[in-house]
């Protein structure tokens, strides 16, 4: 039985490389046999948004983001966060009241948190 993953990122891409690692983590065990979401709060945000290339790891999101655009990758991030960030809305993106994220961390057999 396949266990269900989730990635939370909380870390601000631009005073940190640890967001853009956790990306490639994320990317990493999409691959394997277990369903991989990625949840992204704060500033992480920033991540998805139109300007992800000008952040200081820039060249790695490069790399990385376009895969998981195109595994459709599932990316939950919190209501409210359009208003907040201009999201590239090619990401398989839901929006989530906190509740619901909980809810989500709450059913997932695995979190790893960044």
């Amino acid at each position: 039985m396949s266990k269900k993953l989730i990635v939370l990122i909380g870390e601000d891409p631009s005073t940190t490389h640890r967001a853009s690692e956790a990306i490639r983590i994320a990317l990493g065990l999409s691959t394997g046999p277990n369903p991989v979401s990625i949840i992204l709060v704060d500033n992480a945000r920033q991540l998805i948004s139109d300007e992800a290339y000008d952040l200081p790891d820039g060249e790695i999101l490069e790399k990385h983001l376009p895969v998981v655009k195109n595994l459709e990758i599932p990316i939950i991030i919190p209501t409210g966060s359009r208003e907040a960030f201009s999201i590239d809305e090619e990401f398989s993106i839901q929006e989530s009241s906190s509740s619901q994220i909980a809810s989500l961390l709450v059913q997932a057999d695995r979190v790893l948190t960044f």
